[in-house]
């Protein structure tokens, strides 16, 4: 049974660690309620995350330099930074469980001492946070309940969990699996994880396992649990059709994936590097892990759909919804840190593109379009402009292509020459998908893709051709998932002088 954790008290609905948003969670049923701690200058323990007070009370000055006194006249009421020994009173009489958060150690031993000596039980109390900070709770009491934060992709040793002799494993969702939860129960250890507030990946949480979800929307979550059944076995469809599709939420779902991936390549090294087909070909720990996770999610949220990714396989199927996935396309960018690389989800239905996302995590832009919807980049709506009366569209222009892994693709050369001649330059930057979907930005005029793979490049065609530009195939038909082949996006002023040189450079090719 999954446990609901209201961060910061009920924050979505009053200012956070307030005296009200605690009074709220506990009123709407958390199972626990997660405070910050942190020490004035006169060595009181405050209720308050950030280390200044400027966020949530205007003062740019640390928590540190204030003594209580002045701290204790921000805001009014109950609507204010409370003292610990106050909000200790709040669970007295009551089944939901405090938990006390610390982000650095310093407050560890006064927290404690107030807990002791005050009105609530240790049983009634968790610790987590920083971990030379629980450290010190444990040396503290052998009977405090400790979750040890832990975001790392490998497991703690087990001197580690020893030494600490947590409950829980806490760690931010991204680093959580099902088969990761089931390591931890081997052990005796309950997971935990953090913030979770859109309901796809609550739903993911809870079907996979996860003990105890902290999340900023506390109703949605608990809806999200008391509803866990709602997408049955018995509802998956035996011969889908469009209608069947419920786009708008895989809209929904695949957006906030996107924001969820560029989080996490932006915040995480490349980890161990393994090869696949070459030297050349290269998978992180960070390609795994994210389709691993992208994967858990649709699979609990879209029963019946099919998967196809660039890490772990799969295969088209007709007459059935399919997501295609390249968790970390660009991957010798990121491995050797050039900030080029992104992420890119589709999903399709008889070939026909539904939904495309593609991120752009380094500059932090999220490209979207559903099929006759338009296109969009962070919002807002994205047009491929006319470039107007000119007598050479190519001319000054930049055309974008990729390798076809370390090599020249066949023909690629040749359309390089034929470019050159028209005063247009190339670029290959690393990453398919961004030199397809750039595009829709207008990062350039066209590109030109050897090899069209719709793990790599269909959610970026999805994109373009929503944005108004135009696709085709090597035969020159408007195609958006070609069966084999290259594939080619260009504005509409570009594209027949790009498409007439492509095809002559692949012509020589003996390709047609």
């Amino acid at each position: 049974m999954t446990i609901t954790c209201a961060h910061r008290g009920d924050s979505s609905k009053q200012r956070e660690n307030t005296i009200v948003a605690i009074k709220s969670a506990i009123d709407s049923g958390a199972d626990i309620v997660e405070i910050d701690v942190r020490l004035t200058k006169d060595n009181q323990v405050v209720v308050l995350h950030d280390s200044t007070l400027e966020r949530l009370w205007g003062v740019s000055d640390l928590v540190s330099q204030r003594d209580w006194e002045f701290i204790a006249g921000l805001g009014d009421a109950d609507n204010r930074i409370p003292l610990l020994s106050e909000v200790l009173k709040l669970f007295v009489n009551t089944s939901t469980i405090l938990m006390i958060d610390m982000e650095a150690a310093d407050p560890a031993q006064t927290a404690f001492d107030v807990v002791k000596s005050g009105p609530l039980a240790l049983n009634q109390i968790y610790w987590c946070g920083n971990l030379q900070g629980m450290k010190k709770i444990r040396q503290l009491s052998s009977d405090a309940r400790i979750w040890m934060p832990w975001n790392e992709i490998t497991n703690p040793e087990q001197f580690e969990i020893d030494e600490l002799n947590p409950e829980y494993i806490n760690l931010h969702y991204s680093f959580v699996t099902r088969k990761r939860i089931e390591d931890f129960r081997s052990l005796g250890l309950k997971t935990a994880v953090w913030t979770v507030d859109d309901e796809a990946t609550m739903r993911w949480a809870h079907a996979i396992g996860v003990d105890s979800i902290t999340t900023n929307e506390l109703e949605l979550l608990q809806l999200t649990i008391g509803q866990a059944d709602i997408f049955s076995k018995s509802d998956i469809a035996q011969t889908w059709s469009l209608e069947d599709i419920d786009v708008d939420r895989a809209m929904t779902v695949a957006r906030d994936l996107g924001r969820w991936a560029t989080l996490v390549i932006k915040s995480m090294e490349p980890g161990s590097i393994t090869t696949k087909l070459n030297p050349a070909d290269i998978v992180t720990q960070v390609d795994v892990m994210i389709e691993v996770h992208v994967r858990e999610v649709i699979e609990t949220n879209f029963p019946g759909h099919n998967f196809v990714g660039e890490e772990l396989g799969g295969n088209y199927l007709n007459d059935t919804p399919t997501w295609y996935l390249d968790p970390l396309d660009g991957t010798t960018n990121f491995a050797n840190l050039v900030p080029w690389s992104s992420f890119s989800l589709a999903l399709a239905f008889n070939k026909t593109p539904l939904v495309g996302v593609v991120i752009d995590p380094w500059r932090s832009s999220l490209f979207e379009a559903r099929a006759g919807n338009g296109a969009k980049l962070n919002g807002k709506e994205l047009v491929i402009e006319d470039q107007g009366e000119i007598e050479n569209p190519l001319s000054g222009r930049i055309v974008s292509t990729e390798l076809a892994a370390h090599r020249p693709w066949p023909g690629m050369l040749q359309l390089l020459d034929s470019l050159s001649e028209n005063y247009c330059t190339m670029r290959i930057m690393g990453s398919g998908t961004l030199t397809v979907v750039g595009v829709s930005a207008k990062r350039g005029i066209g590109a030109v893709i050897g090899q069209f793979s719709p793990i790599d490049h269909l959610a970026a065609t999805l994109i373009v051709h929503e944005a108004g530009g135009v696709v085709l195939d090597e035969e020159g038909n408007v195609n958006l998932f070609p069966n084999s082949g290259g594939i080619l996006v260009a504005t509409k002023k570009a594209s027949t002088s790009l498409y007439e040189l492509w095809k002559t450079a692949i012509s020589s090719q003996n390709r047609f």
